[in-house]
């Protein structure tokens, strides 16, 4: 953090990271002052995902193509002219909302590969897993302390005025990362599909990455969708109240800013055996979520999965900056951003509907035993033990 070019690209993450998560919940608030629907909600938020899914694998291919830090430039102004347009639609145009919406969701998606290439050429690999550590930490505060902050902005500043803040977010992530140093345009331009075909060729060359991801992908899918969906109902069915649900998403955050600091220094012989452990450990999640237990029982399972996530993710991210070729970092990043992250609605949306038909109990189970045999399962590919081909 003393070094000032590192600092420039955190503060900007930082701030892509905190303007991403702000939006839907100032949009929740929206929902209480009437200003949106709840179905109006829905609609807006589906638009940014679709934005975000289209965006990442272009933004993958121009980060490659074309400077990351320009990538980053563009993406981030385009997020920030559109926030204010959400602010002028609410409550007049929910086409107007939810096309700015979609742009916004463009912008934050084409710019995640591009910040994940522009660390690998800031950073020095010596200091990467570091460095990732110091990223994730800042996302894990923001998401912490975040809500009671926006909430208490919302006693004195009206919806649009808290968008108009996330555009200034937007505003100094476009704004403040550095110049990186490498520039890995071809010789001979491609198609952009030809160009995203190349960073899949990229990924399968690694099999501890694609077991990696799968496994990834996998957890997300469901233990990401039975917090989503299943901790809600049964923090006011069976508890009462709201109460477990509010401490089990903190205990979740808390974990994962351990999590973070103990990565920041430790450095296991099997890595990657170590990181799939830890993804491992969402299986608690689920598990705990079945049986009828007291509430801290609950509360301790969300700490040590926020824990596992983070011994996963910051190992993850450092051995995709070292492993893949620099010239396809980005699309590399892109198709992990893409096929993790990208799958998680369709979770959601089926979570609910398989509970109404098998039951909950039934549902959480199968959520816990894929979260824990979708890492075992990846670890047996022998590449996985240290993340290295």
């Amino acid at each position: 953090m003393r070094d000032r070019t590192f600092l420039r690209l955190w503060t900007g993450t930082t701030a892509s990271g905190l303007a991403t998560w702000a939006l839907p919940f100032i949009l929740g608030l929206a929902v209480l002052d009437r200003s949106l629907s709840a179905v109006s909600l829905g609609i807006v938020l589906a638009a940014r995902t679709v934005g975000f899914l289209i965006a990442v694998p272009l933004g993958g291919v121009l980060a490659d193509r074309h400077s990351r830090r320009g990538v980053v430039l563009w993406s981030g102004l385009l997020a920030a002219a559109a926030t204010p347009v959400i602010a002028w639609g609410l409550g007049e145009s929910l086409t107007l909302t939810a096309i700015a919406a979609a742009l916004v969701g463009a912008g934050q998606g084409a710019c995640r590969p591009a910040f994940q290439a522009l660390t690998a050429e800031v950073v020095d690999p010596g200091r990467r897993q570091q460095a990732n550590a110091a990223m994730t930490l800042a996302v894990r505060v923001s998401t912490l302390l975040g809500p009671g902050l926006t909430a208490l902005l919302a006693t004195v500043l009206d919806i649009p005025a808290l968008l108009w803040g996330t555009a200034a977010l937007w505003l100094l992530a476009a704004l403040l990362p550095p110049p990186g140093t490498a520039d890995h345009a071809p010789s001979e331009r491609a198609s952009l599909a030809a160009e995203f075909a190349e960073g899949l060729r990229e990924a399968r060359r690694h099999p501890w990455f694609v077991a990696g991801l799968g496994a990834l992908t996998a957890v997300i899918a469901t233990g990401y969708s039975a917090t989503g969906v299943a901790l809600p109902l049964i923090s006011r069915d069976r508890y009462g109240s709201e109460v477990v649900l509010a401490a089990a998403l903190t205990a979740y955050t808390a974990g994962a800013l351990v999590g973070a600091l103990i990565i920041a220094r430790w450095r296991p012989r099997s890595q990657g055996w170590a990181a799939l452990a830890g993804l491992g450990c969402y299986g608690l999640a689920p598990l705990s979520l079945i049986a009828d237990v007291h509430p801290a029982v609950v509360i301790a399972a969300y700490v040590v999965t926020g824990i596992g996530i983070e011994l996963f993710n910051v190992p993850w991210f450092t051995a995709t900056q070292r492993e893949v070729d620099p010239r396809l970092l980005a699309r590399v990043s892109s198709v992990d951003f893409l096929f993790s992250y990208g799958l998680a609605p369709a979770g959601l949306a089926l979570i609910a509907p398989a509970i109404n038909a098998f039951g909950l109990t039934a549902v959480l189970a199968g959520c816990a035993v894929v979260c824990f045999a979708a890492p075992g399962l990846a670890a047996l590919v022998p590449s996985s033990r240290r993340f290295a081909r």
